[in-house]
């Protein structure tokens, strides 16, 4: 049997694949501590779960609208204006099953066969493997002066005549960084001379810590016209601890928007009517979870922050948002997917290969979990890496001596 050479060229998701491997460890009953799955482990929204459960009981589930039902475009469209100061109507908005299926579906729409698309290292795994996957040639501008952020001039440096798309991720998987007001600023302005289309993620614009702003894009913009190529994405998932929902959106030029629409009726049809409802609800009900995931993100980053910088070797640059940092341990071992898996086989511990967003020598930590879970995960690399730290560990109710170092 023959598959395709596109999906055999097709990397795994390696955040999808390592959680996949917690998830059996913990089946088996070992005592796995995963700092590699990135969705906040608390409760989704009680409004939320009150819609849903609402639509369910009843059992009115048919197809909708592909770009969504009016309710649920209303919502965005409020949420928009709350939050980015932006009037749109109905015509600009698209929703999905998800923000991952916002951005193949607009790169389906937006990229002809070898159009390139400047991707800004690190970034989320996924961003190169679907360009790839709608034969588009995905363009990697790394900072070389060894920070998250990037630098104007490495962007415009990448920039070719087969340009199409600048993605941008701020606040940043896997960094947290957050990128500054100028920036975005440059490169709004940038795009819209060069006419590129400028795809803002802003699936963790909330999730921001001592007082940072995630800023608007649109504060920058001087088109406003349906010739606009400025596109937003983003979705519940994130900020209202809606993983398992998948329900997202885009907001674009109601050409892109209709062309949008066309490509998601020939392969989702609609996002699903009970998960349409779950985030009207989410939308319009009490904000407050938000607030109360931000701050108990903030803390946990503290607490992340304060064990790193007590881990001889390794550099971690603080992130201003997001659930993630992204600490270098090429001092301990330059092959990060050897570290990840060293790590995992030793301690116990999952983590993510700075690799898969383009930051060799990093592991991509989450700090969902409990503090509890920050704490011990972090002694337990500790433990395995570092060989002034103690030689024995207890790991689940079982003492480990380290023989290795």
């Amino acid at each position: 049997m023959s598959i395709s050479q596109l999906a055999k060229d097709l990397k795994e998701s390696a955040t999808l694949a390592m959680t996949e491997k917690a998830r059996i460890l913990r089946e088996k009953g070992e005592p796995v501590i995963s700092m590699a799955a990135g969705e906040p482990k608390t409760k989704a929204p009680i409004d939320a779960i009150l819609a849903c459960a609402a639509k369910l009981t009843a059992a009115d589930i048919q197809y909708t609208p592909t770009e969504g039902v009016p309710a649920l475009v209303k919502a965005i469209i409020r949420y928009t204006e709350d939050n980015y100061g932006k009037v749109i109507g109905p015509e600009h908005v698209m929703a999905t099953a998800g923000a991952k299926q916002a951005f193949y579906n607009l790169m389906v729409t937006l990229l002809n066969p070898q159009d390139e698309v400047i991707i800004l290292a690190p970034y989320w795994v996924s961003y190169p493997e679907i360009v790839k996957l709608v034969y588009g040639k995905p363009v990697i501008v790394r900072p070389e002066d060894g920070r998250f952020v990037p630098r104007m001039e490495d962007i415009t440096r990448a920039v070719g005549s087969y340009t199409k798309v600048l993605v941008v991720n701020s606040p940043n998987n896997p960094s947290g960084a957050v990128y500054p007001a100028d920036l975005i600023g440059e490169l709004v302005e940038f795009c819209e001379k060069k006419q590129i289309y400028l795809v803002m993620d802003d699936i963790y614009h909330k999730l921001v810590f001592n007082g940072v702003r995630a800023v608007s894009c649109y504060d920058y913009a001087r088109d406003h016209s349906e010739n606009s190529r400025l596109i937003v994405i983003n979705g519940v998932s994130k900020s209202y601890a809606m993983t398992g929902f998948r329900i997202g959106w885009v907001i674009a030029n109601k050409k892109v928007t209709r062309a949008m629409v066309n490509v998601a009726g020939q392969n989702m049809t609609c996002p699903s009517v009970v998960l349409q409802a779950a985030a009207i609800g989410a939308l319009n009900g009490v904000q407050s979870s938000v607030e109360n995931l931000r701050l108990l993100l903030q803390n946990n980053r503290d607490v992340m922050m304060t064990e790193l910088n007590a881990f001889t070797g390794v550099r971690c640059i603080p992130p201003d948002g997001t659930f993630y940092c992204l600490p270098d341990f090429s001092a301990y071992e330059k092959d990060d997917i050897k570290l990840a898996q060293f790590l995992l086989e030793k301690a116990l511990v999952v983590t993510v290969p700075g690799s898969e967003f383009g930051a060799p020598g990093h592991l991509r930590f989450t700090y969902c979990g409990t503090v509890k879970e920050i704490m011990e995960g972090v002694a337990r690399v500790k433990w395995a890496l570092d060989p002034e730290s103690p030689n024995e560990i207890y790991i689940g109710d079982r003492k480990f001596r380290r023989d290795w170092l």
